[in-house]
């Protein structure tokens, strides 16, 4: 789902929009490379090819897709548990690393669930699961019998799973169950679920990791949503200590403990631009440098056995997987498929076999195995829609322009097939969630229907977004309605200058933050876009940093830091709210919102619609009862999506010379 506040959550809850329309997905996707498939046609009849309009295909075609996250083996390493919305909404589900169909687990047909993993030493399953899309998740257990019991009981209790100890005897649980603003741990008894409270939280500090012997919890502290810090509270003796004392902006944040419990693997950019891999040592308390990039290394983490460290690096815009033999430092040679690259790595027990998955531009997640002793690699599931042919289907390619001031601005480039110079096509500047988000390469229904359908898509990374360095994440700060805003304007001219977008045909589009920039696109840049598309996004400031969740508590200061405080700044606030300048809104808008968002609440979109409907604009209004920030559910995202298309197709295609 497409998250509000990124930045604020340490990098937690980084999102794009697609996920938020096509479905819940896994925080960064990886990019499929383009086809090297030779070609003996001849230049002339290559261009013509080139022209030809895609196959259409409808919304429930491209919705007959699955999609599916998570990987956890079971004990005897014999099956692979994960979350499919194959049903239309999320289940959990047991595949045999032998193939065959899925064996199902869950068969809610109200709630999503999704699968955290089984149990150590059993055939027990955990898994999680919201009501209505509240966000209010509580830990589940699945029993042998099937029988289900919840963990976390409440009606506003908010829960996590933290982590296994070692021995897998126990498990831990965070939770705001004692007080709605800060997360305590629990450890739970793996036979009785009998618990015992380890980690009382009365500082707002955020729960990273659990050490496999139960001594160590990394902890987080926010400063800013650009600087924070690392503590680590020992058990034994309840004290904490700092570890990461610095002068100057730097992030710090805990990737988690090795399986000996002997050190603790840090993030840092301190000093640099991008985020490096660090390693503290629990008994000496030094810090050394593991890993590094020319990107922001986005996590790293051990196989069970400690055999294999993997590692994520956010490489401009894709995932770039590296993993580790942790005896010699060897990298391991992956498996080379082709239409994607590898992402959401799991290992089993023993470090036989590993699951991943394999994810492209024109292909969704797929779920593969691989055998360390065979060096075969073989995929478990067929995601893509059985009635859409990828060929059919759009490459995106990483482009850069640079913005009014020059600054270089990023972003992923979707191009229909048939547009041309003599066929120009009409445009999309699609913005992320955040501030802070990033908007990556990968499958996306939403925007492939919209580019299937004629319309080119640009997922800006205007300034202020994750994974281009410390100075361009730092550059929207106290500007949001402004100079971001104008990134996304600028985006106008570089579609333009494509020579294949109409530019007198370019509307502007996101989910929650990237719909409060096209509330604010339309309020403070009325003449800019031809129309707006806002999902549950920001319409007035004042009221959502008044109303966010409790458990956001640990970062409400760098909240206020990075958008305003709604008491002291109320005056800039006011001004960077495009509800009280709704009156200059007067191009058509459609504003889809979930009834039960805890993040975005439904008076923000209630408000601007009835606001800008009072200017005599054209205004549609979707709203989802059963949904929160992000739509889960199969039947929610074909409407949503076919409101967008038709809203497009009435009031930015008419007119298109063709």
């Amino acid at each position: 789902m497409t998250t509000l506040f990124p930045k604020a959550a340490c990098s937690v809850l980084t999102l794009a929009l697609a996920a938020a329309l096509a479905a819940p997905a896994m925080a960064a996707d990886v990019a499929a490379k383009p086809s090297t498939k030779a070609s003996t046609k001849s230049a002339a009849a290559t261009k013509t090819e080139a022209k030809r309009a895609a196959k259409p295909y409808t919304i429930e075609q491209f919705m007959a897709t699955t999609s599916i996250r998570g990987a956890s083996f079971s004990q005897d390493e014999r099956r692979i548990l994960f979350s499919s919305n194959a049903t239309g909404i999320f289940n959990v589900y047991s595949i045999s690393v032998d193939g065959g169909e899925p064996v199902t687990l869950t068969s809610s047909t109200v709630d999503s669930h999704y699968a955290v993993g089984y149990f150590r030493n059993d055939d027990r399953v955990l898994f999680t699961r919201d009501q209505g899309g509240n966000e209010n998740f509580h830990l589940i257990v699945r029993e042998l019998d099937g029988t289900e019991r919840d963990l976390t009981p409440g009606e506003k209790v908010k829960a996590d799973f933290t982590g296994w100890a070692a021995d897998g005897n126990a498990f831990y649980v965070s939770t705001n169950e004692r007080d709605p603003r800060f997360i305590d741990v629990y450890r739970y008894d793996a036979k009785t679920y009998a618990r015992t409270l380890v980690y009382k939280n009365e500082n707002g500090m955020a729960v990273f990791n659990v050490s496999g012997d139960g001594r160590w919890i990394a902890l987080g502290k926010t400063n800013t949503t650009a600087d924070s810090d690392v503590y680590l509270y020992d058990t034994q003796d309840q004290s904490t200590k700092h570890l990461t004392p610095h002068q100057g902006v730097a992030a710090f944040s805990a990737s988690g403990f090795d399986p000996a419990s002997k050190t603790l693997l840090l993030l840092s950019n301190e000093g640099a631009e991008f985020q490096r891999l660090l390693s503290y040592d629990l008994a000496s308390g030094k810090t050394s440098e593991l890993e590094k990039a020319d990107w922001d290394i986005d996590y790293s983490s051990y196989s069970r056995d400690g055999r294999y460290r993997v590692t994520g690096v956010n490489a401009d815009a894709s995932l770039e997987l590296r993993i580790v033999q942790t005896a010699d430092g060897k990298p391991v040679t992956l498996p080379r498929l082709p239409g994607g690259e590898l992402r959401g790595v799991s290992f089993s027990r023993t470090s036989q076999r590993m699951a991943f998955y394999l994810n492209g531009d024109r292909s969704p997640s797929n779920l593969f195995v691989y055998d360390f002793g065979t060096k075969q690699a073989k995929q478990l599931t067929r995601s893509l829609s059985k009635d859409i042919d990828p060929e059919e289907l759009v490459e995106a390619r990483i482009v850069r322009f640079k913005s009014f001031d020059g600054m270089v601005i990023p972003s992923v480039y979707y191009e229909p097939k048939e547009a041309s110079p003599t066929n120009k096509v009409p445009a999309i500047v699609l913005v992320h969630g955040g501030p802070g988000g990033q908007t990556t390469r990968g499958y996306s229904a939403m925007i492939q229907y919209l580019v299937n359908h004629g319309y080119a898509v640009l997922g800006i990374n205007n300034r202020g977004s994750s994974g281009y360095g410390k100075t361009f994440f730092t550059a929207d700060d106290g500007k949001h309605g402004r100079e971001p805003l104008w990134d996304c304007i600028e985006a106008k001219t570089y579609l333009a200058s494509t020579g294949v977008i109409d530019p007198e045909r370019i509307g502007i589009a996101g989910g929650s933050y990237g719909g409060y920039m096209t509330l604010a696109a339309m309020a403070f840049r009325p003449e800019a876009f031809k129309v707006g598309i806002d999902i549950f996004g920001v319409s007035n400031w004042l009221r959502t940093l008044e109303s966010i969740p409790p458990y956001w508590e640990s970062f409400r200061k760098a909240l206020y830091l990075e958008i305003g405080d709604p008491v002291k700044d109320k005056d800039f606030l006011i001004a960077t709210s495009p509800l009280f300048h709704a009156k200059e809104i007067r191009k058509p808008l459609l504003v889809i919102q979930g009834k039960n968002d805890p993040r975005v609440i439904k008076p923000e979109s209630d408000e601007i619609v009835e606001a800008v409907k009072k200017n005599g604009v054209p205004v549609e209004y979707v709203v989802f009862d059963d949904e929160g920030h992000g739509f889960s559910k199969k039947k929610n995202q074909i409407e949503a999506n076919r409101r967008m298309l038709a809203f497009l197709d009435q009031y930015l295609k008419p007119g298109l010379k063709n």
